[in-house]
């Protein structure tokens, strides 16, 4: 450059590089692929093992998974170009294992077929999953339905209520043969007003109140609707003897409430506060008193000479599988009784998978969930960094909670693990949670390239 009347040469720098985020679309393609062959490898081994022959459904079932993914690859890769390229690909594994051991347990329950319908309910879920990631542009619009999401998820909490318990707990919709769990759709709309509200107030939560030894407690003004709301969900879970998901909805509500302030002290009160609610309810409540007593005594149905009862089978089952696991379709697992298709299924998987190929379904759950933190981390705007932590939270605290309980660590809870248990509600929900996070890592990873324009 030439300075104008001197004749003289100045350097200047030149301008900074645009930053360039890689998209890596072909890596989740690749990771979609090997889901599938892994699921599809699952589905033939069960079959050689029950029958020394590959099943004559490996084709289709196949066929239907791989199409069900690429369809689900497209949309990312077209209207979320950005997003994390592992969320998907464990979403496609955990589903499709999950249908390899609901069609393993099919095998030997004459007359009872749900690994078809579970892949009906897997394909409502892709298709949910399109539609968020298709049509939901930006996740901020979200926190402008914050008490619509609110309003519908106490009126499907509450619905249930009207209708005939199963297994003791009162959180079915049965109609003419069709049958809706509301309070999986239920915590996914709980969090997105839990993030709304909370982002909105966060500094009022933080910094305005009393102080109570070492605690900084917020203003009724502040604290009290969202705290209401919290006990209205939890009342009405505790009429409908849902124990599982009001853990769930607790620990939801401590875990954003945490992230909201940045005070630790929320996490040692949520932990009083369920001690002292699991002690009153575990008293009032003979369901739930039962499960308690069952998991503080597993073998004491043995000992009067009534056989093991659901939690004794599960231990055994898991003693039986071993480091390696007697191999997929040689176990035992279905004695355990009706249960084995929700919580007690990763009885089957520990039993027939042993121990290693527990903690790789384990490393996936923790992988997903870590990469919904990371996405949240990543973001500048407090509801879309709240909302992806929670929607991950939901996530761990469901595993904790099921693994908890079918290992004899927490008390049994009746919840689906997601992706691998029988469930319609269930599967649905986990796929619009994944579309969610793709969402959320999306924009958190596109706000860093520099050839978007901001």
């Amino acid at each position: 450059m030439t300075k104008a009347g001197t004749g003289t040469t100045v350097a200047t720098d030149a301008p900074a590089p645009a930053l360039r985020i890689p998209r890596r679309r072909g890596i989740e393609l690749a990771l979609i692929v090997l889901a599938v062959l892994l699921s599809v490898y699952g589905y033939c081994a069960v079959g050689l093992a029950r029958h020394g022959a590959v099943p004559p459904g490996a084709m289709g079932y196949g066929a239907g998974l791989g199409v069900l993914a690429l369809l689900a690859h497209l949309t990312v890769r077209l209207r979320a170009p950005y997003a994390d390229p592992l969320l998907l690909p464990i979403g496609v594994l955990l589903n499709g294992l999950g249908l390899v051991l609901i069609y393993r347990l099919d095998l030997q329950t004459p007359g009872d077929r749900a690994a078809p319908a579970q892949l009906v309910w897997s394909t409502l879920g892709v298709a949910l999953f399109i539609v968020v990631v298709a049509a939901l542009r930006d996740h901020r619009v979200l926190q402008r339905y914050a008490y619509v999401c609110v309003a519908a998820a106490l009126v499907l909490l509450t619905l249930p209520i009207l209708f005939p318990a199963v297994n003791g707990a009162r959180i079915w919709i049965r109609i003419a043969g069709f049958s809706i769990q509301p309070g999986e759709f239920a915590k996914v709309l709980l969090a997105v007003f839990f993030a709304a509200y909370l982002a909105a107030n966060r500094s009022a939560l933080a910094y305005a109140g009393r102080r109570l030894w070492r605690l900084q407690f917020p203003t009724g003004r502040v604290l009290g609707p969202v705290v209401a709301i919290w006990l209205l969900s939890v009342c009405v879970l505790i009429l409908e003897r849902d124990l599982g998901t009001s853990l769930l909805f607790f620990g939801l509500f401590v875990v954003m409430l945490y992230v909201a302030t940045g005070r630790t002290g929320w996490i040692a009160v949520g932990l009083l506060l369920a001690t002292l609610g699991a002690v009153a309810v575990g008293r009032m409540e003979p369901h739930v008193a039962a499960r308690i007593h069952d998991w503080l005594h597993p073998f004491a149905s043995i000992d009067a000479g009534q056989g093991p009862n659901q939690l004794a089978q599960s231990l055994f089952a898991f003693a039986a599988g071993g480091m390696l696991g007697t191999g997929l379709g040689l176990g035992h697992s279905p004695l355990i009784g009706f249960a084995v298709k929700s919580d007690f299924i990763l009885a089957t998987a520990g039993e027939e998978l042993g121990l290693l190929g527990l903690t790789a379904i384990f490393l996936l759950y923790a992988l997903l969930v870590e990469r919904g933190y990371r996405a949240g981390l990543a973001l500048r705007d407090p509801f879309g960094r709240l909302l992806a932590v929670g929607l991950a939270s939901i996530v761990a605290l469901q595993v904790f909670v099921i693994a908890g309980g079918v290992t004899g660590l927490i008390p049994l809870t009746g919840m689906a693990m997601p992706f691998l248990a029988q469930g319609g509600s269930s599967v649905v929900t986990n796929w619009a949670i994944v579309a969610l996070l793709i969402r959320v890592s999306d924009s958190a990873r596109r706000q860093y390239d520099g050839r978007v324009a901001p």
